[in-house]
Protein backbone atom coordinates (compact mmCIF):
# COMPACT_ATOMS: atom_id res chain seq x y z
CA UNK A 1 0.00 0.00 0.00
CA UNK A 2 2.12 3.03 -1.33
CA UNK A 3 0.76 6.19 0.38
CA UNK A 4 1.94 9.71 -1.14
CA UNK A 5 1.64 12.99 0.52
CA UNK A 6 1.82 15.36 -1.60
CA UNK A 7 1.50 19.42 -1.15
CA UNK A 8 0.36 20.21 -4.91
CA UNK A 9 0.42 24.52 -4.39
CA UNK A 10 -2.67 24.79 -6.15
CA UNK A 11 -4.97 22.19 -7.14
CA UNK A 12 -6.20 23.94 -10.03
CA UNK A 13 -2.88 24.79 -11.54
CA UNK A 14 -1.36 21.88 -10.49
CA UNK A 15 -4.32 19.69 -11.59
CA UNK A 16 -2.39 18.49 -15.15
CA UNK A 17 0.74 17.54 -12.68
CA UNK A 18 -1.68 15.47 -10.50
CA UNK A 19 -3.37 13.22 -13.13
CA UNK A 20 -0.21 12.34 -14.40
CA UNK A 21 1.15 11.65 -10.89
CA UNK A 22 -1.61 8.92 -10.46
CA UNK A 23 -1.88 7.90 -13.83
CA UNK A 24 2.28 7.05 -13.70
CA UNK A 25 2.34 5.79 -10.29
CA UNK A 26 -0.89 4.55 -9.47
CA UNK A 27 -0.22 5.20 -5.67
CA UNK A 28 -3.28 3.69 -3.54
CA UNK A 29 -3.92 7.04 -1.19
CA UNK A 30 -3.01 10.13 -2.15
CA UNK A 31 -2.63 13.35 0.81
CA UNK A 32 -2.92 16.64 -0.62
CA UNK A 33 -2.11 19.95 1.21
CA UNK A 34 -2.67 23.26 0.02
CA UNK A 35 -5.22 22.87 -2.53
CA UNK A 36 -6.24 26.60 -2.16
CA UNK A 37 -9.39 25.98 -3.32
CA UNK A 38 -12.88 26.06 -1.87
CA UNK A 39 -14.72 22.92 -1.74
CA UNK A 40 -17.01 23.56 -4.50
CA UNK A 41 -14.17 24.18 -6.64
CA UNK A 42 -12.67 20.93 -6.01
CA UNK A 43 -11.98 18.99 -9.62
CA UNK A 44 -13.66 15.64 -8.40
CA UNK A 45 -15.19 14.82 -11.96
CA UNK A 46 -11.56 14.61 -13.03
CA UNK A 47 -9.69 12.84 -9.96
CA UNK A 48 -12.83 9.96 -10.59
CA UNK A 49 -12.01 9.54 -14.09
CA UNK A 50 -8.58 9.03 -13.16
CA UNK A 51 -9.65 6.10 -11.07
CA UNK A 52 -10.00 8.06 -7.34
CA UNK A 53 -12.19 8.65 -4.92
CA UNK A 54 -11.86 11.95 -2.75
CA UNK A 55 -12.51 13.51 0.43
CA UNK A 56 -11.63 17.07 1.25
CA UNK A 57 -11.99 19.90 2.90
CA UNK A 58 -10.92 23.24 1.12
CA UNK A 59 -10.48 26.86 1.46
CA UNK A 60 -10.65 29.76 -1.03
CA UNK A 61 -7.81 30.97 -2.10
CA UNK A 62 -5.98 28.99 1.29
CA UNK A 63 -4.63 25.85 2.88
CA UNK A 64 -7.11 22.67 1.74
CA UNK A 65 -6.57 19.15 2.35
CA UNK A 66 -7.60 16.18 0.55
CA UNK A 67 -7.33 12.66 0.78
CA UNK A 68 -7.71 10.65 -2.78
CA UNK A 69 -7.73 6.41 -2.76
CA UNK A 70 -7.43 4.23 -5.83
CA UNK A 71 -10.72 2.43 -6.65
CA UNK A 72 -12.62 3.47 -3.48
CA UNK A 73 -13.57 6.56 -1.63
CA UNK A 74 -12.00 7.30 1.48
CA UNK A 75 -14.70 7.07 4.54
CA UNK A 76 -13.68 10.40 6.41
CA UNK A 77 -13.76 9.81 10.17
CA UNK A 78 -12.45 13.69 11.26
CA UNK A 79 -12.06 17.17 9.78
CA UNK A 80 -10.60 20.04 11.42
CA UNK A 81 -9.06 19.75 15.35
CA UNK A 82 -10.72 20.62 18.40
CA UNK A 83 -9.07 22.61 20.69
CA UNK A 84 -9.36 26.31 19.14
CA UNK A 85 -13.65 26.73 17.89
CA UNK A 86 -12.30 30.26 16.13
CA UNK A 87 -9.95 28.23 13.93
CA UNK A 88 -11.31 28.63 10.15
CA UNK A 89 -8.06 27.33 8.46
CA UNK A 90 -8.62 23.91 6.30
CA UNK A 91 -5.78 21.96 7.64
CA UNK A 92 -6.77 18.78 8.54
CA UNK A 93 -8.91 15.74 7.34
CA UNK A 94 -8.83 12.15 8.43
CA UNK A 95 -10.41 9.12 6.68
CA UNK A 96 -10.53 5.37 6.47
CA UNK A 97 -9.07 3.74 3.21
CA UNK A 98 -8.68 -0.03 3.12
CA UNK A 99 -8.86 -0.58 6.77
CA UNK A 100 -5.80 1.94 7.71
CA UNK A 101 -6.76 5.29 9.17
CA UNK A 102 -5.18 8.30 7.64
CA UNK A 103 -4.60 11.87 8.14
CA UNK A 104 -3.79 14.56 5.64
CA UNK A 105 -2.12 17.72 7.44
CA UNK A 106 -1.00 21.14 6.42
CA UNK A 107 0.48 22.42 9.51
CA UNK A 108 0.89 26.34 10.16
CA UNK A 109 4.49 27.82 8.35
CA UNK A 110 4.44 30.39 11.23
CA UNK A 111 6.79 33.27 9.62
CA UNK A 112 7.43 35.64 10.40
CA UNK A 113 9.12 34.94 14.11
CA UNK A 114 8.51 35.74 16.46
CA UNK A 115 4.89 37.01 16.21
CA UNK A 116 1.31 35.55 16.26
CA UNK A 117 1.50 32.97 13.25
CA UNK A 118 4.40 31.66 15.35
CA UNK A 119 2.18 31.55 18.23
CA UNK A 120 -0.65 29.60 16.31
CA UNK A 121 1.41 26.93 14.86
CA UNK A 122 2.90 26.08 18.11
CA UNK A 123 -0.82 25.90 19.63
CA UNK A 124 -2.10 23.84 16.37
CA UNK A 125 0.86 21.23 17.00
CA UNK A 126 0.18 21.39 20.15
CA UNK A 127 -4.09 20.37 18.77
CA UNK A 128 -2.61 17.88 16.90
CA UNK A 129 -0.67 15.80 19.29
CA UNK A 130 -3.48 15.74 21.30
CA UNK A 131 -5.51 14.17 18.83
CA UNK A 132 -2.54 11.93 17.97
CA UNK A 133 -2.77 10.25 21.42
CA UNK A 134 -6.30 9.68 20.95
CA UNK A 135 -5.50 7.89 17.58
CA UNK A 136 -2.41 5.90 19.12
CA UNK A 137 -5.15 4.51 22.01
CA UNK A 138 -7.22 2.87 19.10
CA UNK A 139 -4.41 0.66 18.50
CA UNK A 140 -4.87 0.83 14.80
CA UNK A 141 -2.67 1.51 11.32
CA UNK A 142 -2.46 4.72 11.33
CA UNK A 143 -0.74 7.46 9.07
CA UNK A 144 -0.48 10.86 9.50
CA UNK A 145 1.32 12.32 6.31
CA UNK A 146 1.79 15.81 5.39
CA UNK A 147 3.20 19.26 4.94
CA UNK A 148 4.60 19.85 8.86
CA UNK A 149 6.59 23.01 7.97
CA UNK A 150 9.59 21.81 10.18
CA UNK A 151 12.73 20.78 9.70
CA UNK A 152 13.31 18.00 11.94
CA UNK A 153 17.08 17.86 12.13
CA UNK A 154 20.14 20.14 10.64
CA UNK A 155 20.77 17.11 8.12
CA UNK A 156 17.48 17.81 6.60
CA UNK A 157 18.65 21.28 4.96
CA UNK A 158 20.85 22.18 2.71
CA UNK A 159 22.23 25.01 4.79
CA UNK A 160 21.64 25.21 8.35
CA UNK A 161 22.43 29.42 8.11
CA UNK A 162 19.92 30.04 5.55
CA UNK A 163 17.03 28.87 7.29
CA UNK A 164 18.25 29.47 11.13
CA UNK A 165 15.88 32.58 11.31
CA UNK A 166 13.05 30.77 9.37
CA UNK A 167 9.93 28.54 11.38
CA UNK A 168 10.65 25.76 10.23
CA UNK A 169 13.76 25.16 12.19
CA UNK A 170 12.99 27.20 15.50
CA UNK A 171 13.94 24.98 18.29
CA UNK A 172 10.11 24.94 19.55
CA UNK A 173 8.90 23.88 16.32
CA UNK A 174 11.81 21.40 16.43
CA UNK A 175 10.76 20.33 20.34
CA UNK A 176 6.87 20.28 19.31
CA UNK A 177 7.84 17.82 16.79
CA UNK A 178 9.64 15.61 18.81
CA UNK A 179 7.69 15.39 21.10
CA UNK A 180 4.77 14.27 18.91
CA UNK A 181 7.03 11.26 17.68
CA UNK A 182 7.92 10.45 21.21
CA UNK A 183 4.18 9.78 21.87
CA UNK A 184 5.58 6.13 19.78
CA UNK A 185 5.03 7.12 15.99
CA UNK A 186 7.84 6.52 13.81
CA UNK A 187 9.06 8.93 10.82
CA UNK A 188 9.06 6.91 7.77
CA UNK A 189 11.23 8.98 5.35
CA UNK A 190 14.09 8.73 8.56
CA UNK A 191 13.90 5.56 8.66
CA UNK A 192 14.38 4.65 5.10
CA UNK A 193 16.99 7.53 5.40
CA UNK A 194 18.77 7.72 8.73
CA UNK A 195 21.66 9.97 7.68
CA UNK A 196 19.09 12.14 6.44
CA UNK A 197 19.97 14.93 3.37
CA UNK A 198 16.79 13.83 1.52
CA UNK A 199 14.68 17.02 0.89
CA UNK A 200 11.03 17.19 -0.17
CA UNK A 201 10.75 20.82 -1.10
CA UNK A 202 12.79 23.49 -3.05
CA UNK A 203 11.94 27.38 -3.27
CA UNK A 204 10.82 28.00 -6.56
CA UNK A 205 13.32 31.35 -5.91
CA UNK A 206 17.00 31.69 -6.11
CA UNK A 207 17.10 28.73 -8.18
CA UNK A 208 17.31 26.08 -5.50
CA UNK A 209 15.79 23.73 -7.66
CA UNK A 210 18.80 23.73 -9.82
CA UNK A 211 21.03 24.12 -6.61
CA UNK A 212 19.45 21.11 -5.03
CA UNK A 213 18.86 23.62 -2.11
CA UNK A 214 16.08 21.90 -0.82
CA UNK A 215 14.83 20.97 2.68
CA UNK A 216 12.48 18.04 4.20
CA UNK A 217 9.19 19.19 5.89
CA UNK A 218 7.10 16.31 4.21
CA UNK A 219 6.59 13.82 6.78
CA UNK A 220 4.92 10.68 6.77
CA UNK A 221 4.29 9.19 10.54
CA UNK A 222 3.30 5.89 11.20
CA UNK A 223 1.51 4.48 14.49
CA UNK A 224 3.15 1.37 16.42
CA UNK A 225 0.74 -1.37 14.31
CA UNK A 226 1.50 0.70 10.41
CA UNK A 227 5.27 0.84 11.52
CA UNK A 228 5.05 -2.88 11.81
CA UNK A 229 4.20 -2.98 8.03
CA UNK A 230 6.12 -0.51 6.66
CA UNK A 231 8.74 -1.66 3.85
CA UNK A 232 9.52 1.76 2.28
CA UNK A 233 9.86 5.33 2.04
CA UNK A 234 11.10 8.04 -0.57
CA UNK A 235 10.90 10.73 -2.31
CA UNK A 236 9.43 10.91 -6.08
CA UNK A 237 11.75 13.87 -6.68
CA UNK A 238 11.87 13.95 -10.79
CA UNK A 239 8.36 15.26 -10.55
CA UNK A 240 9.77 18.72 -8.97
CA UNK A 241 11.25 19.28 -11.72
CA UNK A 242 8.38 18.91 -14.57
CA UNK A 243 7.19 21.99 -16.32
CA UNK A 244 4.57 24.21 -13.69
CA UNK A 245 5.08 21.54 -10.98
CA UNK A 246 4.96 22.38 -7.49
CA UNK A 247 7.23 23.38 -5.17
CA UNK A 248 7.09 20.14 -3.11
CA UNK A 249 7.84 16.33 -4.69
CA UNK A 250 5.71 13.62 -3.55
CA UNK A 251 6.46 11.67 -0.50
CA UNK A 252 6.04 8.35 0.17
CA UNK A 253 6.00 5.27 2.51
CA UNK A 254 4.42 2.05 1.43
CA UNK A 255 3.39 -0.54 4.00
CA UNK A 256 2.83 -4.73 3.59
CA UNK A 257 -0.64 -6.18 3.60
Amino acid sequence: MKIVSYNVNGIKARLPRLIEYLDEQQPDVVCLQELKSADEGFPEADIRAAGYGAVWHGQKGFNGVAILAKGTDPVERKRGLAGEPEDEHSRYIEAEVNGVVIASIYLPNGNPVPGPKFDYKLRWIDRLAAHARDLLAEERAVVLAGDYNVIPNDDDVYSVKAMADDALMQPESRQAYRALLAQGWTDALRTRFPAGRVWTFWDYQAGAWQRDAGFRIDHLLLSPIAADRFADAGVDKDYRGREKASDHAPTWARLRP
